[in-house]
């Protein structure tokens, strides 16, 4: 038999999808099933971020809250992210696309003005003038329902990890191995279900990703495991 015949009888990466945000922050809490009873503070990056952290704090036994993070894009080109702002604030500049794409300075600041504008009507509407949670000396788990080029997830970390965690954890359903591979030197640990080789989107790894409202991400918050 040849090697090629014998190749096709080796296991090979077969990706499967989950069913929903929240049954995919079910199966995260079991991989992290270590943090259970440290009160955990399990921040969901909003919006699809939260429904996936709601289930994570519930099986933990933690404190639910957002961290509002948005992504700067282009000038031109809104939907390219050029980078990331975060409430702290911190920014991170992805220094790769900046230099193939033709914007100066000026333009940059005045996108990262603006969407640090929109970071504070959302950190608002979502606490609704509650005070951002406390960090220092807590285990906080950082929480979204993927990563594909971890520009906001690099400013979440950066702006939480200025208030002195104890432990700074980042937990994904689904991610690129690079990025997962990058956050690691960042975060102190990072839980990720699935790495598939190639991403694609982040939504193709669900049965249903339906957008979440911001509707939903307040009520989720102002539930019995919301801040406190």
């Amino acid at each position: 038999m040849t090697d090629d015949l014998l190749a096709l009888d080796e296991p090979f990466y077969q990706p499967r999808r989950f069913v929903d945000r929240r049954s995919a922050g079910r199966e995260l809490a079991e991989a992290l099933h270590a943090y259970a009873g440290t009160n955990p503070l399990v921040l969901g990056l909003p919006r699809g971020g939260v429904p996936v952290a709601d289930e994570i704090a519930r099986a933990l036994g933690g404190t639910l809250d957002v961290w509002v993070v948005r992504k700067l894009g282009a000038p031109m080109q809104p939907e390219l992210g050029m980078g990331a702002i975060a409430e702290g604030p911190a920014v991170v500049l992805d220094r790769h696309i900046l230099r193939h794409i033709d914007v100066d300075r000026a333009a940059v600041v005045a996108v990262a003005r603006r969407e640090m504008n929109e970071v504070g009507r959302r950190v608002e509407r979502f606490r609704k003038g509650r005070p951002v949670p406390e960090v220092r000396g807590r285990v906080v788990i950082l929480v979204d329902d993927g990563i594909a080029t971890g520009g906001t997830m690099r400013a979440a970390i950066r702006a939480v990890r200025k208030r002195r965690p104890k432990r700074l954890v980042v937990a994904v359903p689904v991610a690129a191995p690079d990025v997962v591979h990058m956050l690691q030197r960042q975060a102190d640990e990072v839980v990720c279900l699935q790495q598939p080789p190639q991403l694609y989107a982040i939504g193709l790894w669900y049965e249903d990703f339906e957008q979440v409202p911001d509707s939903e991400v307040a009520r989720i918050l102002g539930g019995e495991h919301g801040v406190r």
